[in-house]
């Protein structure tokens, strides 16, 4: 049966044990395309707003505490990303409807994080805008569950080095094109706001309506209900001390990467002063983007072959560490140009190994998506404490390189996490 020509529901409820089997058949071209487009749809609605939109609407509401606002709006995002994720993958592993267990997910986390958007478009105060983007990042981080969750769903394992760097791709793609659509595309907060939500709901809709999602019949179901299915969120590291490793893992190395770069535009502005810090983030991001995507291409496929996964991981961290210490000791636009490939280098790297390594300590195939979101809070939670972190840094001691250097010991951090990592080589 193709994975890309089935129109949802055309999946019979006889093929439901499918949604739990270990997948050993390559996925497709066509497959492999529309979940790289409806992840760029994602990643495109969450850093431009991160990268460019909320920033400039933090300084036309109070300039003087504009990292104060950012870090408040931020903080209260990415609580809502954290708490949508194993919820949304809980839910997900236990729906029974004739389109799949994910692609309904997947398209009422776009609609909802539109609709997120869209309250910040017309945001007139701190409140309105926290408002908008808890919804944004609640819908988003829904969305990004049921996502993540088609890798295990539906790649096997030889094959996911290879998709990871694709996935490491299609989110610096949605960074840099995010940026490059609200800098240069379109002008104006409101349209900027709007634009990502109407293309993350095309890339949502081109991959649900497009692709095949496996039924799971109801007696597949556990009992118990809702509240069971909201105990069962905890997966304990000392059961599982693989998963809690990789979940370090993850968790360090986004907080590092949140600590280096969500106060990018700032720093170009306040420390390195670039004439033009727009211009200069896209400059930055463009020369990161094509780094990354060389990176992931190359170490995903000899991840693949090797079989070796954690030694990218942790030569990925030590190279994204670097790029961070080279603006510790020298916070300006020139080592900004030198940090910029080093840190696409070492992002696309870890993305060749980090899913392979995610998916393969994941303790059971019927919580895949549940065990994923909870893996997920790795990627939002920083997204709460790195404002928290830099608003006290830099409100305190004013020093983008203090905030470097924590940048660089979370990442290394994140690479001692995998050495202890026992069922992945």
């Amino acid at each position: 049966m193709s994975d890309v020509a089935d129109p949802p529901g055309a999946a019979q409820i006889d093929a439901g044990p499918a949604a739990l089997a270990e997948p050993v058949t390559p996925v497709r071209p066509g497959w492999i395309t529309l979940l790289f487009t409806a992840n760029i749809g994602l990643w495109l609605a969450v850093y431009a707003p991160i990268q460019v939109l909320l920033p400039e609407q933090a300084q036309q509401l109070d300039k003087a505490s504009k990292t104060l606002v950012l870090s408040v709006v931020m903080g209260a995002g990415a609580v809502a990303a954290l708490i949508a994720n194993p919820i949304v993958g809980a839910l997900s592993d236990r729906t029974t409807s004739r389109w799949g267990r994910r692609h309904p997910w997947t398209l009422a986390g776009a609609v909802l994080g539109a609709i997120g958007l869209a309250v910040l478009a017309v945001a007139p105060d701190l409140g309105v805008m926290m408002l908008g983007w808890f919804l944004a990042q609640a819908g988003l981080g829904g969305m990004l569950a049921t996502l993540t969750a088609a890798l295990p769903d539906r790649v096997p394992v030889a094959q996911r080095g290879a998709l990871g760097g694709l996935i490491g791709i299609s989110q610096m793609l949605g960074t840099v094109l995010g940026a490059l659509l609200v800098t240069v595309l379109v002008t104006g907060l409101a349209d900027g706001y709007l634009a990502c939500g109407a293309l993350v709901i095309l890339g949502a809709l081109a991959f649900t309506v497009r692709t095949r999602d496996d039924v799971l019949p109801p007696k597949l179901v556990p009992g118990g209900g809702v509240a069971a299915t909201l105990r069962r969120l905890w997966v304990s590291p000392r059961r599982y001390p693989d998963f809690g490793w990789a979940w370090a893992m993850h968790f360090m190395v986004n907080l590092g990467n949140a600590l280096g770069t969500l106060y990018l535009l700032y720093f170009l502005s306040d420390a390195a002063h670039y004439r033009d810090p727009q211009t200069g983030l896209l400059i930055l991001m463009a020369i990161y983007g094509v780094s990354l995507a060389i990176a992931a291409v190359a170490c995903g496929a000899a991840s693949d072959r090797s079989g070796y996964r954690k030694r990218f991981a942790v030569g990925a961290a030590a190279i994204m560490a670097l790029a961070a210490l080279l603006l510790v000791i020298s916070p300006t636009w020139t080592a900004a140009l030198a940090a910029a490939p080093l840190l696409g280098v070492g992002f696309g790297t870890y993305w060749a190994a980090a899913p392979a390594v995610l998916t393969e300590v994941l303790p059971a195939a019927s919580d895949r998506a549940k065990d994923l979101g909870v893996i997920n809070i790795a990627t939002a939670l920083p997204l709460v404490v790195a404002p928290l972190i830099a608003g006290l840094v830099l409100s305190t001691s004013h020093s983008y390189p203090a905030l470097f250097a924590l940048s660089a010991l979370a990442t290394l951090a994140g690479g001692a996490s995998v050495l202890r990592i026992r069922a992945v080589r």
